[in-house]
């Protein structure tokens, strides 16, 4: 049969494929004719020289043994019917493979584990939802439809971070972070372990970083600006034996932790154990109780390096990604240019400005984490004055940060804030609760393009991948990470794995509404924005507005009120922007065959 590559008309081919909803989107799918089904009889079959391939073996078995509630025999055979057989197979690129699916046997072939965990990833998402229940279903038919799909990565670094500082979270949380990542095939996790407002990895060197590094007084409520605060001491870190915990349980997924320690700013929860690290200005240091930006920072002197040095001996100990963040961003000259040493440093090293100061911070510290055999990540800010000679560049205040690193020949990370930033609104800013930035829906997110059109094709391939942040200032528990992190999420993981020819908004969001079908079954708190009116007001003259009206949900028309009322399925239908210039109140609802898809969405215009 004709191999199929995804695109627009591909649900009109196979709408009866369970493959059809696979998020990320595969590199391609031949349909095959019939199913697969498993049953307490399925067996599992390893063919590999490679432990890492019977770890996968064990994950699925895993798998089905919660959701199903039997235990898949393992064997070494192949032959037969009713095998799950995962086969080493050379000629692959380390995280592809091939999944073969026949009414006999489900084939996983790849040269390396990796690629087998993303088959697996795959092969789960196309038996029923109930695959990814907490508790066994013992009648549930595990049927998979047949096909052979293809499929590679489109970028090597397909990141998700997670801010720990603004608020902890536990140990526990931070595996099902993990475990959501790898359903949907990233492999970085970028951990963000210190700031102004708390240091939260155990370093025992320095016992006091976490004894008061860790605990700031209290938390200001509402945004930075508000001045009131809340009076409760905030606090939390993870111990060392807890970190290795984490890092296992994330190379078991096939997930990279990539630790980030800020310098030389966002440094006051670490200064206010160590003074001795600052410029000396202040009276007082203490972890920062409101978030923002602050001007006391690192000191570029031998007792803050050798303070930094031993902290990331410890931390490398800890973690052995190839990269260690080293944060970067946002570091005010402010104390700088009153300080006596750092003026005196840069006449004696013929520095013109605090910006090439900071780069020789930079410089310096990665020579250290150079000669322990690892590379430098940070900021765009790492620019600043002169970019550290091995370092990647993560993209973080847009595009052109990662455009110029990408033309001077070093490796980018692109996650600028305007569209992968995962605090910024998703819905309406006024219906939801307290967020960071602007709006950023579901659609803007997806549609975004990682790699500049302005690069050339050689500097093109400088793009290394992208990261979806997450930061936690109006974060407070896990839920709320979830609904802030998910489905934008899962846009950012399609561009990070499939290539953009295949890339395309409907066939997503058709995928969308089932993969929520899983979510709901993870118990995961996603946002359902998508199903739901996005009432846009556009500033006319002084007495009208003019409204825009729109839904991501596919195939759903908008009907509308003005005066009120609840839109049925008899209101208009919204068709082009209309004016309001008087005191109404606008209502707005989707509809698929006469059903509403999402909640009622209103405007009051005074």
């Amino acid at each position: 049969m004709k191999k199929i590559f995804f695109s627009s008309f591909l649900m009109a081919v196979c709408l009866s494929m369970s493959a059809q909803s696979i998020i990320p989107q595969p590199l391609s799918i031949t349909p095959k004719a019939g199913e697969f089904v498993v049953d307490s009889r399925t067996a599992i079959s390893v063919e590999a020289n490679d432990d890492g391939f019977t770890k996968v073996a064990s994950y699925l078995s895993e798998r089905f043994k919660t959701a199903a509630g039997f235990n898949m025999k393992m064997t070494t055979q192949s032959a037969g019917r009713n095998i799950i057989c995962i086969r080493q197979t050379e000629g692959f690129d380390k995280e592809a493979y091939r999944l073969t699916l026949s009414p006999e046997i489900v084939l996983i072939e790849s040269a390396a584990p990796n690629g087998a965990f993303y088959a697996v990833q795959t092969l789960c998402q196309m038996f029923p939802d109930a695959i990814y229940a907490p508790t066994a279903n013992k009648n549930v038919k595990w049927t998979a439809t047949c096909a052979v799909i293809e499929d590679a990565p489109r970028f090597p670094y397909r990141g998700m971070h997670l801010d720990v500082c603004s608020h902890f979270f536990s140990v526990d949380f931070i595996k099902r972070y993990l475990d959501l990542m790898a359903i949907h095939k990233m492999n970085v996790f970028h951990w963000h372990l210190t700031e102004d407002q708390g240091w939260r990895i155990e370093i025992k060197r320095y016992p006091e970083l976490t004894q008061k590094g860790a605990v700031r007084k209290e938390t200001v409520i509402g945004t930075y600006k508000s001045k009131i605060y809340d009076g409760t001491p905030y606090g939390g870190f993870y111990t060392q034996d807890e970190i290795r915990e984490i890092v296992r349980y994330a190379a078991d997924r096939f997930i990279t932790v990539i630790p980030e320690i800020e310098m030389p700013g966002h440094s006051l929860a670490a200064i206010s154990c160590f003074p001795e690290l600052s410029c000396g200005l202040e009276e007082k240091y203490e972890p920062a109780t409101r978030w923002g930006v602050f001007r006391q920072v690192y000191c570029p002197k031998a007792t803050t390096f050798k303070f930094l040095e031993n902290v990331l001996d410890e931390v490398m100990s800890l973690f052995p990604s190839e990269y260690i963040h080293i944060g970067g961003d946002e570091c005010p000259k402010t104390s700088w240019k009153k300080c006596p040493h750092c003026q005196n440093l840069m006449v004696t090293l013929g520095l013109r400005d605090e910006f090439e100061l900071q780069s020789f911070f930079i410089q310096r510290m990665e020579r250290f984490v150079n000669s322990r055999g690892r590379k430098i990540i940070g900021w765009d800010e790492i620019l600043q004055g002169g970019l550290a000679p091995n370092a990647m560049v993560m993209s973080w205040l847009g595009e052109e940060g990662g455009i110029k690193s990408a033309q001077q020949h070093h490796d980018v990370v692109m996650c600028p804030h305007t569209k992968y930033y995962l605090d910024y609104y998703q819905a309406d800013p006024y219906t939801e609760q307290l967020c960071m930035g602007h709006l950023v829906p579901l659609r803007e997110v997806y549609q975004y393009n990682p790699v500049p059109d302005t690069l050339t094709g050689e500097q093109k391939k400088y793009i290394r991948g992208v990261q979806a942040c997450v930061w936690t200032e109006y974060m407070t528990d896990p839920q709320r990470v979830e609904y802030m992190a998910f489905p934008r999420a899962l846009a950012i993981c399609e561009a990070a794995w499939s290539v953009a020819e295949n890339k395309e908004w409907n066939s997503f969001i058709r995928r969308l509404q089932t993969h929520c079908g899983r979510l709901d079954r993870m118990n995961v708190n996603y946002c359902k924005a998508f199903n739901d009116v996005l009432i846009r007001v556009h500033d006319d003259d002084l007495y009208s507005k003019v409204v825009t009206l729109s839904i991501e949900a596919p195939d759903a028309e908008i009907r509308y009120t003005i005066d009120g009322s609840e839109p049925t399925a008899r209101s208009p239908i919204y068709s082009a922007p209309f004016v309001i210039n008087r005191s109404n109140v606008v209502k707005a609802a989707g509809f698929k065959a006469s059903q509403k898809t999402g909640a009622t969405t209103q405007r009051t215009f005074n």
